[in-house]
Formats: structure tokens, C-alpha cells, sequence
């Protein structure tokens, strides 16, 4: 299931010394809800903050050039992203432009790993690029297309016996933001890809009295390498709350100001270089921009009214009051006969709740339509892909509901069996729903579910994945969808009191567990045999923006895996290292033997790995 507004939730802060990557996704739930992996989260786009602390802002480093959109409701291009061959992708070192942020550097970047948590819905694009046959003897893009080789070549005899590699070193610059010194709080966006164009919004955020009472806008058009200060053409006095980059032209800016001062909203439409300023009437809380339409956006408001704009937030037109936060969505293309119909779950003044469409500048009572003939619960509605899920309200047993292609909806049959008390939607593309369903008596695990193509029956894949509960009390399934493959899962399942890594490479029908690889770092025999003993990974994500989690793909690189495990007859949290594979999960050999952050440059051409700070990443909320 691939919509979803690449946007995040509220302000994310990270502590000094941090390494700025641009990207994030989070992904939240609750009981008596239906979640799902990428449900639109209407907030800031192209968007990452981080915390400084007390020290002195001096200078940023920044890793690289590109900022790939990667959800559907930001236009995405996954149909036509390249592949590269896994001798290419495997390892060289490329000249990034780097980073100090002041005395003492700690290493942190982007949520890369795609994983389910459970809170109030947002999401993160599961499935990479079309799928891939990652043993094939030519390497392919999701095309179909064959991909250009690199004129790097791994060295397959580095890296093996006793003589470790040399560090790489990594050229570096730094830059000065003049003026800003005691600034503590840093914004970093990237316009959009083949641009040069790179915005710093920084702040002074006074802990004492709880708000930012200064702001900064810098831009840089040579990639960052020299800044201009534009407050100047903001306004001197203006306080700037956040940046929204449009993901259909990122020559068009949008700058909120900061509501405890005044409502307000900058445009630009030449990437940042100058600004107009209109007035609002009301505090925006999230936006949410259509997939296509570079002009449309909807606004939800502080006292949870949506509004839609068509001129790119010059006018806004009230659409509805009392609309349920994050569930709102944009119509799907060749499902909805209108490109400006919105989805909405929507509060009646009785406190029951609503599955409600209208068309964005003519949403009156006359002309709102109500497809499911009934109450829903609260945070149920889903709209994603071919498919819309509601839960009603009902004593006892939940009850689910699905719509297909736009048709009635249908009861969902799971087994008799059954009991369900939360259902996750894990993905629902290739016509086919892949479901996380936790049934009464579990508690930290769920059942993994697989339905036919209208989404109305489902059979059992896996019983009992596990859970970790994340830093914010969010469970997070340990469930891993692998970019660039179709169909292609890591699970962690819990079974006879030890929790086991299993791949599936057809959405589940058939689970097998992980080869060990054969050598260790040093060269070594490593003697372990299946089933009773295997490589295990972690799944978890991070809940810090600037971290690429415990497991990394990408769908440019398809078949190329890098995450942290542990060889043994179960998983561990003791003793881990990092490991690798290139064919897609076949065989896997290791690579470090300390965690690090791992990341996938110029489309899967390069992977870079950043040892993991030993001191942990504040980060506010």
C-alpha cells in the first residue's frame, strides 16, 4: 500500500553534533483503530530538525545532494528508478561535503528501515520499485531496463583475512551561518533533486520560557558551500515556525510563520529567493499536498478543521470542521472520478463518526457524500491503493469492513478462528492486502494475514511476529518489507519462548530461516548449522529521523541488504554485528562488528556507514 504524504509528525530534534541527512518517516497507531505502513501523514514535507543544545552553532556538514521523494502522495518514481548491479553497489568511496556541528560530532542520520508502528498513523512507503529478479545474471532496474554499470569495481578479496581495510577519509568543508551563535535549533531542507538550492531554518529556542523567540532563514544555491541570510525578504521581524518544499515543483516554497505570534504563510515561487506574504485566518497545523496537482494542498487546522487551497496557499476554503487528525486523504488516481475529491473521517455533532467525500471547493452539506451507510469508529478510515478499510462500532468481536476499486463495502472474513482486537494494514499493492491482525489473548505479537484480491477473505501467513515497544510507547512489528523485491519479508516470530528470523520471497506463503554466513571478519569458519542455529537480524526502525534504523534497502539496489543481527539459535541483542547480502537474502557475510548507520548514495552507487554515537540522540517532541 503505497499512499502516503512523506511528511512527519511535529518537530524532531536531535542533540549537538549531529550529521544531517534529509528524510523521515515515522509511522504511529493505536488500538480500536486500523493502521496502516503508509497512511498519508499530512505534515511537513522534505523536512528534518535537530537539537544543538547549549553549544555554539559554527558549522554543518552536508552529506549529499539529492533529496529522493519516495511516496506516493509526493509524486513519486518508483515505476522508473534504476537498478544497479550488486558488484557496483557493494562498496566505493565517493567525496561527500561534510559536517561538524560544533565541538563534538555524533554520528545520526535518516529512518531508512520501512517498518510498522503502531500510534496514530502516518507512514512510510513500504514496497520499493517493481519487482526484481535479484539473481538474475544481468542486473536490472524495475524497468526492466539493464543498468549502466559503474567504472568502480568491488575487490572481492578486500576486506577478508587479517588485513582490515583503511578508513576512508571523507573531504570535507564547513561554512559559518554568521550571527546565529547562539542559535541552538537547526532546520535542514533540499529543495528537491537536480538542485542546488539548500535552505537552513535556525532558531533560539529558550528552554526557560518554552518557545522560539529568534529564527533565521539561510539559502545556498552552489549546495551549500556559501549562505545568504533572507530575513530581509521574509520580514526582520517575522518568526518562522516551519518549511514546506511542493513535492510536485520544488521551485514552490511554502514558510509557515510561528502562531504564538501571528498566523501567516510565505510563498515562493522561485526555489526560495523571494517571498509574499498572506495573512490567515486560522493556525496551521499539517498539510497535506495533492500527488499531482502542484497548486492543491489541505490544511488541518489546531481546533481540527480542514481546509483546501488551489493556488497554493494564497486562499484557503474551510472544508469541514471536526475532522479526525491524519485521516484525511487526497483522491487516488483512476479509482476516483474527480482529482480533487478528499476522504475524510469526520465528527458529527452527536460524537458519532463519519466516512465523508466531497470535492475540495465545493464541500457543502448538499454536496457531501456519505459511501459507507453508517458510524464508523474513530481513526479507522484507510484509503490507500485499490482499496478503503473502516472498523464499526460494535460490542464484542471488531468488525472490518473493505471497499474495492470503489464498489460496496464488504465484511472482512478472517478465519473463524479469529478474534481479532487491532488490525494493521502491512501493504496492499499487487492486488492483494497483507495484514497484521492481534487476536485476544496475544499481547506482543500479531498474526500475519493474506488476502484475495478484493480484500475480503484472508488466510494465515505467520502466527506470532513480535513487537518492540519504541521509545514514545509505540509497538513496532518486526516485520521488514525488502525495497526493489515484491513480495520479499523479513519476519521476527516468536516460537517456543526464543524469537527466529524468517524471509518470505512470495508475501508469505512460505517462510525459511537465514543462512549464517560462512566466515567471520577475520576469515574464520563460522559452524553453524540450520535449523538449529542461523543469522538473525534486527527489524526495528528508528524513532530518530537522522538514524537509518537496524536494516537498510533501497529499490534502486535491489537484493542489497545491510543490517545488524547476531549468529546463534535465536535472536540477540548481545554480542551483534552488521551484515550483508547482495543476492537478495541467499547468503550474507558480515561487515562490521559494531552497529553503525548505513546509508544508500547516488541511487544505490554507494553505501556509507557511520559508527553508531555511544552517547544517545535527544530528541524532543
Amino acid at each position: 500500500m503505497e499512499t502516503r504524504a512523506g511528511s512527519c509528525p511535529g518537530s524532531r530534534l536531535v542533540s549537538l553534533g549531529i550529521w544531517v541527512l534529509i528524510a523521515a518517516h515515522t509511522l504511529p497507531t493505536a488500538r480500536a483503530e486500523i493502521s496502516c505502513v503508509s497512511c498519508p501523514l499530512p505534515v511537513q514535507l522534505n523536512r528534518e530538525e535537530m537539537q544543538l543544545g547549549a553549544r555554539d552553532l559554527r558549522s554543518i556538514r552536508l552529506e549529499f545532494r539529492e533529496l529522493g521523494i519516495t511516496d506516493q502522495d509526493l509524486g513519486t518514481d518508483r515505476e522508473h528508478s534504476e537498478g544497479v548491479s550488486r558488484e557496483d553497489a557493494l562498496q566505493f568511496h565517493r567525496s561527500l561535503d561534510e559536517v561538524p556541528l560544533g565541538d563534538t560530532p555524533e554520528d545520526s542520520a535518516l529512518q531508512r528501515a520501512k517498518r510498522s508502528e503502531f500510534d496514530d498513523l502516518s507512514n512510510g512507503g513500504w514496497t520499493g520499485a517493481a519487482g526484481v529478479d535479484a539473481g538474475a545474471p544481468e542486473d536490472r532496474g524495475s524497468n526492466g531496463q539493464r543498468s549502466g554499470r559503474s567504472e568502480y569495481r568491488w575487490n572481492k578479496d578486500d576486506g577478508r583475512g587479517n588485513n582490515r581495510q583503511e578508513e576512508p577519509k571523507l573531504s570535507s568543508s564547513t561554512f559559518s551561518l554568521a550571527g546565529d551563535s547562539a542559535h541552538n535549533h537547526a532546520v535542514v531542507y533540499w529543495s528537491g533533486r537536480n538542485s542546488s538550492v539548500i535552505l537552513i531554518l535556525t532558531k533560539l529556542y529558550d528552554f526557560h520560557m518554552g518557545s522560539v523567540t529568534e529564527s533565521t532563514l539561510w539559502r545556498s544555491t552552489d549546495y551549500g558551500s556559501t549562505y545568504e541570510r533572507m530575513n530581509d525578504k521574509v520580514g526582520t521581524k517575522t518568526l518562522l515556525s516551519y518549511l514546506y518544499v511542493c513535492p510536485s515543483n520544488q521551485k514552490k516554497i511554502m514558510v509557515l510563520t510561528d502562531p504564538e505570534f501571528e498566523s501567516s504563510v510565505l510563498i515562493s515561487t522561485d526555489e526560495g529567493a523571494s517571498y509574499q506574504k498572506y495573512r490567515l485566518s486560522f493556525f496551521i497545523l499539517s498539510l497535506l499536498f495533492h500527488p499531482m496537482e502542484e497548486d492543491w494542498a489541505l490544511a488541518y487546522s489546531h481546533d481540527q478543521k480542514l481546509y483546501s487551497s488551489v493556488d497554493f496557499g494564497r486562499k484557503w476554503q474551510l472544508i469541514h470542521e471536526h475532522v479526525t487528525p491524519n485521516r484525511f486523504y487526497w483522491s487516488v488516481a483512476g479509482l476516483d472520478k474527480e482529482p480533487d475529491l478528499i476522504h475524510m473521517e469526520a465528527h458529527t455533532p452527536d460524537g458519532n463518526v463519519q466516512y465523508v467525500t466531497c470535492r475540495a471547493q465545493t464541500c457543502t452539506e448538499a454536496n457531501r457524500n456519505y459511501p459507507f451507510p453508517g458510524y464508523i469508529d474513530i481513526s479507522s478510515l484507510v484509503v490507500q491503493d485499490d482499496y478503503i478499510f473502516i472498523q464499526v462500532p460494535t460490542s464484542g468481536r471488531a468488525t472490518y469492513y473493505v471497499s474495492y476499486k470503489r464498489d460496496s463495502f464488504i465484511q472482512i472474513k478472517l478465519p473463524k478462528y479469529s478474534l481479532p482486537k487491532d488490525l494493521h494494514i502491512v501493504s496492499s499493492d499487487e492486488k492483494q492486502v497483507f495484514a497484521a491482525v492481534q487476536e485476544w489473548n496475544q499481547n506482543d505479537t500479531y498474526n500475519l494475514y493474506l488476502s484475495d484480491t478484493r480484500g475480503i477473505f484472508f488466510t494465515l501467513a505467520m502466527e506470532n511476529v513480535k513487537t518492540t515497544r519504541g521509545i514514545g510507547g509505540n509497538q513496532m512489528l518486526d516485520l521488514y518489507e525488502v525495497a526493489g523485491i515484491k513480495g520479499m519479508l523479513i519476519a521476527n516470530k516468536r516460537q517456543d519462548n526464543q524469537v527466529k528470523t524468517y524471509i518470505t520471497y512470495n508475501k508469505g506463503r512460505d517462510w525459511r530461516l537465514l543462512q549464517a554466513p560462512a566466515t567471520d571478519l577475520d576469515g574464520n569458519d563460522i559452524h553453524c548449522i540450520l535449523p538449529f542455529c542461523s543469522l538473525h537480524l534486527q527489524l526495528h526502525g528508528s524513532e530518530n529521523p537522522y538514524v537509518s534504523g537496524a536494516i537498510s534497502s533501497k529499490s534502486s539496489v535491489p537484493g542489497t541488504i545491510v543490517a545488524t543481527g547476531n549468529i546463534g539459535p535465536e535472536l540477540s541483542y548481545n554480542n551483534v554485528g552488521m551484515f550483508i547480502t547482495s543476492d537478495a537474502g541467499n547468503s550474507w557475510r558480515p561487515i562490521f562488528e559494531e552497529e553503525h548507520n548505513i546509508w544508500f548514495l547516488d541511487k544505490g552507487g554507494a553505501l556509507v556507514a557511520v559508527k553508531q554515537p555511544s552517547v544517545s540522540t535527544r530528541h524532543l517532541w
